[in-house]
């Protein structure tokens, strides 16, 4: 059986590709490489350079590789370059989806599993948010990809279909074997962001909003590793490849960490101070969003095995040094 996964050369997708091929699927990946990388895919994966919304390539690809499940990364994810242009969110999130779950359909392909995120719950609270909770998302990021779960659930009604979506909160931390990461250049991850300015990629980095309604007035999130969230991923796949029916889960720890205690932790693991200097908050962050993961631990089976801020970020800044190696010797 081969998995397609989309956006498998970015930043989730790799460690997704991974993982597939860790327990011994084979793989395709479809990627545009508009913010990934070729290196990023392992040589034992497939590449197809290509977008998500160009039906006959998708059901070409999936007819001769005789593709049983989609994973769906591909698409954009920075909250305020959604507010500033939401058009383009609402084509990459939501329209393209829409194509490419319909190629899906019409390939007879019946597993699916979406790449959502916990920007669809708004500003949450602090407490850990359930996925019956009210989904107010705060931004056109959010509500891009509240619609695409949206056609998935009608799409399921429909069809022999069944889908999962994984709601994410904040992901963060690299392969605990090296092998890929977090490299898109200029991303807005905090972690990373932190680790960059850490190495002295960037002069200085910034704190959006120390006003909220939080205990130390920094925004609050739920901090997961990647390598958990891969794994969430694959318990999902089993599960519908095994005649599990459509569902949607939360991925995140079940408690929150502030931005400024993001910072003390890449502080401790750095050794020294970072220059973090507080400004004005961004359009679209919600004040504390953390989530309650009870479903994806029963229905799944998940058992997160790196649930620890400074572990996140010890993974990360391996991964940022490496990058910065290659670089410098590119």
């Amino acid at each position: 059986m081969t998995v397609l996964v989309t956006g498998g050369a970015g930043y989730i997708g790799s460690h997704m590709v991974w993982e597939l091929l860790d327990a011994g699927d084979s793989v395709i990946v479809l990627d545009r490489l508009s913010t990934g990388f070729e290196w990023a895919v392992p040589p034992e994966a497939k590449l197809i350079v290509g977008d998500i919304a160009d039906q006959s390539l998708v059901r070409q690809t999936i007819e001769r590789n005789y593709v049983d499940a989609v994973i769906h990364f591909a698409g954009s994810v920075v909250v305020p370059d959604s507010v500033r242009d939401p058009l383009t969110y609402y084509e990459n999130n939501t329209c393209k989806s829409r194509a490419l779950i319909e190629a899906v359909v019409k390939s007879d392909v019946k597993n699916f599993i979406f790449s959502s995120t916990a920007a669809v719950y708004g500003d949450a609270g602090m407490k850990p948010v359930t996925e019956d909770a009210a989904t107010h998302p705060e931004s056109p990021y959010g509500l891009s990809k509240l619609m695409t779960e949206w056609m998935l659930r009608d799409t399921a009604a429909a069809h022999d279909f069944h889908y999962t979506a994984l709601r994410y909160f904040n992901v963060a931390g690299a392969d605990t074997k090296g092998r890929t990461g977090q490299s898109t250049r200029g991303a807005t991850h905090l972690i990373k962001v932190a680790c960059e300015t850490a190495l002295g990629k960037r002069p200085y980095m910034e704190i959006f909003g120390h006003d909220f309604a939080t205990p130390d007035g920094t925004c609050v999130r739920d901090y997961i590793h990647v390598s958990d969230l891969v794994a969430a991923h694959r318990l999902a796949l089993e599960r519908l490849r095994s005649g599990g029916s459509s569902m949607v889960a939360n991925c995140g720890y079940g408690r929150g960490f502030s931005v400024k205690e993001v910072i003390e932790s890449v502080e401790r693991v750095h050794g020294k101070p970072i220059d973090a200097r507080l400004t004005v908050r961004r359009p679209g962050d919600a004040a504390s969003v953390v989530a309650d993961s009870s479903k994806a631990r029963l229905d799944l089976g998940w058992k997160p095995k790196l649930d620890n801020l400074d572990t996140i970020v010890e993974s990360a800044m391996k991964w940022e040094k490496a990058l910065q190696h290659r670089n410098n010797k590119g």
